[in-house]
């Protein structure tokens, strides 16, 4: 699956250091290949959607992290099997300013699902949402780098 089949948008993170009352980010996903492709990847055994469990999303730096023009791919892959259910190219900086907005938002709300969500969209028909509470950061060596990434208190990796 091709990274070009997907744009990407991110919604409620306004709020992060202007001293507004935190809101849940949200990170939307559309694709725009052959929809099967798309619906058979995020399928589990059954032919159920995976669940938001099931799911993990991660941003793989392709430079330095402290450059304002690093690029990076996300990631989303099935936990189980370790096979990706996608990859898209996005700027780094901005996923981590989006990471930053999700880790606030986990800090001064109770809601225990999720730190962000996740939308995905075929084609701009919505296809399935995802509570996330995990993102994780690696850098160009495939280091994880853990002051970066979104970790809930009481995951081990």
């Amino acid at each position: 699956m091709r990274r070009d089949y997907f744009e990407l948008d991110v919604r409620d993170v306004d709020w992060y250091e202007g001293g507004e009352p935190p809101r849940q980010p949200t990170v939307s996903i559309d694709f725009y290949g052959p929809p099967e492709e798309l619906r058979e990847r995020f399928s589990a055994p059954g032919g159920d959607v995976l669940a938001s469990g099931d799911l993990d999303v991660s941003l793989r730096l392709q430079g330095p992290i402290n450059e304002t023009d690093t690029r990076g791919v996300v990631s989303v892959t099935d936990r189980l099997t370790g096979d990706y259910v996608l990859e898209l190219n996005a700027d780094a900086e901005d996923v981590l300013y989006f990471i930053g907005a999700a880790r606030e938002y986990g800090r001064n709300s109770d809601d225990k699902d999720g730190h962000y969500r996740v939308d995905v969209a075929i084609e701009g028909e919505h296809f399935a949402t995802f509570e996330k509470s995990m993102f994780l950061v690696y850098d160009v060596d495939g280091s994880l780098l853990r002051g970066r990434s979104l970790i809930p208190s009481g995951v081990e990796l």
